[in-house]
């Protein structure tokens, strides 16, 4: 089975131009979704990982099951606004303006090992901000692993130096 066959493309969404690639054809599978899990998290075993870290929102399903197979905790980085404690905020930014992302104070210990999880690594802004609010509360990312990788944008080039895995590379 390729997973790769599992994702729904829908063009023009969400706004022409895009070629969005929806993952929910393949969440629903449970054989695919066994293999996305099983795949994402075997280069990770027998290592220390403390932590799994997954931005808002995808990053949060893939996360909580790898987290739960590493034996390793599940910390969720989130737009402004929706964590309920004391927050580290990174800013970064757009073609068109800024974005940011908040992780909690004391979600990260200083020297905890972590790995950074999405469904998609796309343009590297939101794995480079989520790596930044990880480092800046002492947490050392060993690992970023994407589902998909759209390699026509980019993203590597703003992760120089972290270790990064994809499964499934679109060049168009």
């Amino acid at each position: 089975m390729s997973l790769q066959d599992k994702i729904r493309e829908i063009q023009d969404f969400p706004k022409e131009g895009i070629n969005f690639k929806d993952i929910t054809t393949l969440l629903k599978d449970p054989v695919a979704l066994k293999e996305m899990i099983d795949d994402l998290c075997e280069p990770l075993k027998g290592e220390q990982i403390d932590l799994v870290v997954g931005p808002e929102s995808r990053g949060f399903i893939v996360g909580v099951p790898i987290a739960y197979l590493l034996n390793a905790g599940f910390v969720p980085v989130r737009k402004p606004g929706k964590l309920p404690a004391a927050v580290r905020k990174f800013e970064y930014e757009l073609e068109y303006g800024t974005d940011s992302l908040e992780i909690h104070e004391d979600a990260v210990q200083p020297g905890q090992k972590v790995v950074i999880v999405d469904d998609l690594l796309a343009t590297g802004g939101t794995m480079k901000a989520t790596a930044k609010l990880i480092e800046q509360l002492g947490g050392e990312v060993v690992s970023m692993q994407f589902l998909m990788e759209l390699t026509f944008l980019n993203g590597r080039d703003q992760l120089k130096g972290y270790e990064i895995r994809s499964l499934i590379s679109y060049d168009k």
